[in-house]
């Protein structure tokens, strides 16, 4: 047994606070019944229709893309720029696919997009400490005294104090003049790894997030984009399970 309202989102008909008010509309019948109780649960036996028109469950997608700079992370642009659904194969840009959180439009990397309301509520809430690793591309050489500064914690603005979960370095490119970075974080303040380089005095040259929870970049080319296997899906799950 489901709420109505989350068959109703699952089926593609709306986001589950529109399906929510089109129930205290009237608009949904259930069985031929006007349901008008918000949270009211319905069984796969039964017929379920909006405006008197029968849904049908949409099937659940599951896709890890790997977005390059230059889109948003989002379905439409109201300025015409491109977005990640403008990397899909046209058989899947009419489903109502959703990036689960966000990547700036400068940066590159891992972006799972899914119809699945209900994971992507898992994924991206706070309590359940979502592992997101990024490569950092630094201008300038980063000392140990300021790796450590990241390490413990630094203020930005908007967000306040930021902890990571981890740094690390990667390299230290003298002749260039740059360091690289490995950041994971379990949270995703609005460009926060952008602001914490900055916190300590640097700029980033690159960025590129390559690691969400498990799951990597491994096969799959920038630019392009797999159906995530059935095993990962329920580990994504099952994660959030145990963290909740």
């Amino acid at each position: 047994m489901e709420r109505l309202q989350k068959v109703l989102a699952q089926a593609n008909i709306a986001s589950r606070r529109k399906a929510e008010e089109m129930i205290l509309a009237g608009r949904v019948k259930v069985n031929g019944e006007v349901i008008t109780t918000l949270g009211y649960k319905v069984s796969e036996k039964d017929t379920i229709a909006v405006d008197n028109q029968p849904i049908t469950k949409a099937q659940l997608k599951y896709f890890l893309l790997n977005k390059p700079t230059g889109y948003l992370s989002t379905v439409t642009d109201d300025k015409g720029r491109r977005t990640v659904i403008d990397l899909l194969d046209e058989e899947h840009q009419d489903t109502r696919l959703y990036p689960v959180g966000r990547l700036d439009y400068d940066t590159a990397g891992l972006l799972l997009l899914t119809n699945d309301g209900e994971l992507t509520k898992r994924l991206t809430h706070p309590a359940y400490e979502i592992e997101k690793e990024y490569l950092v591309r630094v201008d300038g050489i980063v000392i140990r005294r300021k790796i450590n500064e990241l390490r413990n914690g630094v203020k930005i603005v908007p967000g306040g104090f930021v902890k990571p979960k981890e740094v690390r370095l990667i390299e230290l490119h003298k002749a260039h003049q740059s360091t690289l970075l490995s950041i994971t974080l379990t949270e995703g303040k609005n460009k926060q790894v952008r602001k914490m380089i900055e916190s300590i005095g640097f700029k980033v040259k690159n960025l590129t997030r390559i690691r969400y929870d498990e799951l990597t970049l491994d096969g799959v080319e920038r630019g392009t984009y797999r159906s995530l296997k059935i095993h990962e899906i329920k580990r994504l799950y099952g994660h959030t399970k145990q963290k909740k």
